[in-house]
């Protein structure tokens, strides 16, 4: 990747860290159902708490958040915002699964295509490289999932 690409990824995590989207928890929209989570990186003490309301016909129609910890894990919780508002439950898994790809990658990334998809998260191209970082990047999507779960709108892995 090359060094001016690297300078705009890390430019798209700062600013999504300090102007995230969808911060502040509250009460659900109209929503058929709603889940939360909280969950915690013990390695490094990063936390988020992820709401969200996914309407009757499965389309994710809000996700709310707070958090703490370093510019990575709420720069992607801020991300994941973006990607998932107002999509169905198959894309929102679709995204979330060439999220974690792009995580185990190794800082290779997935192509065009993926990135394409992925939109502001591809900035996240090289924290695949830093085994420790990954999981901070990962920590909203793991709460996301969870808080599907929770809600009754995401199947678990004894149901698939």
């Amino acid at each position: 990747m090359s060094t001016s690409m690297e300078q705009l990824y890390q430019q798209v995590i700062l600013d999504h860290a300090k102007f995230p989207h969808g911060r502040g928890l509250g009460a659900a929209a109209d929503a058929a159902r709603t889940g939360e989570s909280h969950q915690v990186n013990p390695t490094c003490g990063d936390e988020v708490t992820l709401q969200v309301d996914v309407d009757a016909s499965g389309v994710v129609r809000d996700v709310r958040w707070e958090g703490q910890g370093c510019s990575i894990s709420q720069a992607s919780v801020s991300v994941l915002h973006d990607l998932v508002v107002d999509h169905d439950l198959a894309s929102v898994d679709d995204v979330a699964e060439t999220f974690r790809a792009l995580m185990q990658s190794k800082g290779a990334g997935l192509g065009e295509e993926a990135e394409d998809k992925l939109g502001d998260a591809a900035a996240f191209t090289g924290v695949g490289r830093y085994s420790a970082r990954v999981k901070c990047a990962l920590l909203g999507w793991v709460a996301l999932n969870d808080a599907l779960i929770k809600a009754g709108a995401a199947r678990t892995k004894e149901d698939a």
